[in-house]
């Protein structure tokens, strides 16, 4: 049980890494024209040399940016949430009870990161600059799609869980 344990543990850390750094690191999108720097944008800054922020963000025209924004802040905080209420139940719960509540948390994390990076891949064209919209996914983009199923296997994971000795 120790084990089992220790391992949804070490996934649900993993996962809640993943989330962070899929939210914070600047490269959501790579933009690597012929004779000129790299470009890489993420959901508030677009840097080369410098960085600077996201062109309109605060306005109407960037509405699918910020859903991506806050459904991206809203994962990464509900999947830390998950897990101090995972913690706090391991300690509270009788024997034989399932984690319910941790894993609708989870399950509620994995929901924002389906919709922050499915908005993102749909509308991606509608908030970037148009010197910006000839390039690639990157690497944060990626992590974030990874997340997903991590944290709906973690999710379900706590779903099935039984407090045991």
């Amino acid at each position: 049980m120790l084990i089992i344990l220790a391992f949804i543990i070490l996934f649900h850390v993993a996962a809640a890494i993943l989330l962070f750094v899929a939210t914070i690191h600047n490269a959501w999108w790579v933009v690597s024209q012929a004779g000129r720097d790299v470009v890489y944008a993420d959901l508030w800054y677009s840097c080369n040399s410098t960085c600077f922020p996201v062109e309109n963000s605060h306005t109407v025209d960037a509405a699918y940016l910020q859903i991506v924004q806050a459904t991206m802040i809203l994962a990464t905080i509900l999947c830390c949430v998950s897990f101090f209420v995972f913690i706090l139940q391991l300690f509270k719960l009788q024997q034989g009870e399932r984690f319910i509540f941790t894993a609708i948390i989870q399950l509620l994390a994995t929901l924002c990161v389906m919709i922050a990076a499915s908005v993102y891949t749909a509308q991606k064209n509608s908030f970037h600059s148009a010197n910006l919209r000839e390039g690639t996914y990157g690497s944060s983009y990626i992590l974030a799609w990874i997340s997903f199923p991590m944290t709906l296997m973690s999710g379900l994971m706590y779903l099935v869980l039984r407090k045991r000795k």
